[in-house]
C-alpha cells in the first residue's frame, strides 16, 4: 500500500513523534511505502509550555519525512492537501491529539478526499484534552467530518470519539503498541551504576512531561505517608515541567520530603532505558487520562506499574497481574505502593508482564488498520 502519515515526527520530540516513526517503520517492513508530513510550524513559540519542541536525537534516516504542515496557515492547509492528493496514496492517517490541530488535519483531509481517492483515517491518542477549553469543544468536529474512519488506542478514548461525533462510523480500538525503541534492557546494578544513584535504596520511577493532571502532588503526598516514608524506597521524578515547578518543590519541601530524586528536563531516547531499569516499579498516579504512551515504555522494560483507575490505564494494567490499579487519591496510592515493597501476597509479575505484553505488538495495530482500509473500500462498515 502506499500510506501517508500527517502529524508530529523527526525533528520534533515526545511520545507522539516517536510513535508515528515508529508505526511508519513497521508498515515498512510489512512492504508498504510510508511518507510522514509532518509540520513545518507546530505550535507558536507563546503556546507551547516547555523549553524546546525539537528533539536532540539524530534524524531516522530510513524513513521519508517532509516538514510541510503549518498549523496556523490556512493557504498552507490547502496547499498540503492537494499536495498529498497529487501523490495518490491508498489511505492518509491523520495521527490527532489535540484540538489545536484540528482545522488544519481537517481541511486538508477534505482537499485530499476531493482531489483523489485516497482514504482518510483519524488515529486518535485524545479525543477529550485533560486541560480543556472552550476551544476543545468547538473545534473537533471539523476535523472528525472530514474523516472515513477511526481508530483509537481504547475504547475509552472511542467512546469520545463516537460522543464528540453523534454517530457511527467504521471504528476500530486497538492498544497502544509497545514503546520500543528506547533501547535493549539492562540489569538493575548496571542502570543504577549509569545514574550515579545508591544501590542502597529501591526505586519508583515517575516519567514524563508534568502537567497538573498527572497527578504528581498525590505522589508526594503518598511519599510522606508512614507506609511509604519509613520504607527504603526513593521517587524518581523524571520529566519537564509543563506547568508550575516551584509548586510541587515547595510541597515537597512542606511535606518533609527527603526520598525525592529531582530530574526536572527532558530525556533523550538514549537515557530512557536507565531510568526505567533502574526503577523497581512505574507509578502513574493520574486524575485523568486516555491510554498511556509511559506504560509501554514499561512493558517493553517489563517493569510492574502501579496506576489509578482512570480513562483507560485500568485497560492496559490488569490489577494484581501486572501491577495495581488504585483510586485517584494520596492513601490508596501510598497503600499501592507500600503493598508493592512490602508484599503480602506473592505475585510474579514479571511472569505475567511477558505474557501480557504480547497483546501490544505493532502488527496489531498496523493489522487492524490495513483490515479497516479494505472493509471501508468496499463499502462495508466495521465495528
Amino acid at each position: 500500500m502506499k500510506i501517508t502519515i500527517v502529524g508530529t515526527a523527526y525533528p520534533y520530540r515526545g511520545g507522539l513523534a516517536a510513535f508515528n516513526e515508529r508505526l511508519a517503520k513497521e508498515f515498512q517492513k510489512e512492504g508498504d511505502e510510508v511518507k510522514i508530513e509532518t509540520f513545518s510550524l507546530q505550535y507558536p513559540n507563546f503556546l507551547f509550555p516547555g523549553k524546546t519542541q525539537y528533539t536532540t536525537d539524530p534524524k531516522p534516516n530510513e524513513l521519508t519525512i517532509c516538514r510541510s504542515v503549518n498549523s496556523v496557515n490556512p493557504i498552507n492547509w490547502v496547499k498540503v492537501g492537494k499536495k498529498i492528493a497529487k501523490s495518490h496514496p491508498d489511505v492518509v492517517i491523520f495521527a490527532y491529539w489535540i484540538s489545536f490541530m484540528s482545522p488544519s488535519m481537517g481541511t486538508i483531509a477534505k482537499i485530499i478526499k476531493k482531489k483523489s481517492n485516497a482514504k482518510c483515517i483519524g488515529l486518535i491518542h485524545n479525543m477529550t484534552p485533560h486541560e480543556s477549553s472552550l476551544m476543545d469543544r468547538i473545534l473537533p468536529s471539523w476535523f472528525l467530518r472530514s474523516m472515513d474512519a477511526f481508530i483509537s488506542l481504547s475504547d475509552f478514548v472511542m467512546r469520545d470519539v463516537m460522543n464528540y461525533l453523534g454517530k457511527d462510523l467504521p471504528n476500530v480500538v486497538s492498544p497502544h503498541p509497545i514503546y520500543d525503541v528506547y533501547g535493549e534492557s539492562m540489569s538493575r546494578d548496571e542502570a543504577i551504576e549509569r545514574l550515579g544513584l545508591s544501590k542502597d535504596y529501591r526505586y519508583l520511577l515517575f516519567f514524563g512531561f508534568i502537567r497538573e493532571y498527572k497527578g504528581l502532588d498525590l505522589l508526594l503526598q503518598a511519599m510522606a505517608d508512614k507506609r511509604v516514608s519509613q520504607l527504603p524506597v526513593k521517587a524518581l521524578i523524571v520529566g519537564e515541567f509543563y506547568g508550575n515547578e516551584q509548586k510541587y518543590k515547595e510541597m515537597a519541601s512542606t511535606l518533609g520530603l527527603s526520598n525525592i530524586i529531582w530530574v526536572s528536563d527532558y530525556v533523550s531516547d538514549d537515557k530512557v532505558g536507565s531510568y526505567f531499569c533502574s526503577a523497581d516499579v512505574i507509578v502513574q498516579p493520574y486524575k485523568t487520562a486516555t491510554q498511556s504512551g509511559v506504560a509501554q515504555i514499561a512493558y517493553h522494560f517489563e517493569k510492574p506499574m502501579i496506576v489509578t483507575n482512570v480513562g483507560g490505564l485500568p485497560e492496559i494494567v490488569p490489577d494484581g497481574k501486572v501491577g495495581y490499579v488504585v483510586s485517584p487519591d494520596s492513601s490508596a496510592l501510598a497503600d499501592g505502593i507500600a503493598r508493592f515493597f512490602n508484599p503480602i501476597e506473592s505475585v510474579d509479575f514479571s511472569a505475567n508482564i511477558k505474557e501480557e505484553k504480547k497483546k501490544y505488538q505493532w502488527n496489531v495495530l498496523t493489522g487492524k488498520i490495513k483490515k479497516m482500509i479494505e472493509s471501508i473500500s468496499n463499502g462495508n462498515e466495521q465495528n
